[in-house]
């Protein structure tokens, strides 16, 4: 009996066990994964500028346990802490929008 391996693209396995792009098990995957990276983004942009999580927090008024917080798990985050802590780290931010195609009708 021959055992045949299939090999997967990271896409072909995110499509088969997230679902495919725009279903919203993938969409929240792909929003977690981008928030771990941001988290991860500060941090070693906290440690090229030789600062300690309570320094960086005392910079934008923050305790350490904030900054903490922040590198380990963005998604409770304001988009103001997080801009505070690029300009802290005096870091380039940018953002990219993109609106969607659909009806758009206000409440």
């Amino acid at each position: 009996m021959e055992n045949k391996l299939r090999i997967y693209t990271l896409d072909e396995a995110k499509d088969k066990h997230l679902g495919e792009i725009g279903t919203d098990k993938r969409d929240k995957y792909e929003y977690e994964l981008r928030l771990d990276l941001l988290g991860e983004m500060i941090k070693q942009a906290r440690q090229e500028r030789h600062l300690t999580q309570s320094q960086l927090g005392e910079m934008i008024g923050v305790q350490k346990s904030q900054i903490s917080r922040i590198e380990n798990n963005a998604k409770n985050v304001t988009i103001e802490t997080i801009l505070r802590v690029f300009r802290a780290l005096k870091a380039k931010v940018n953002f990219n929008v993109e609106l969607l195609e659909g009806d758009f009708k206000i409440a």
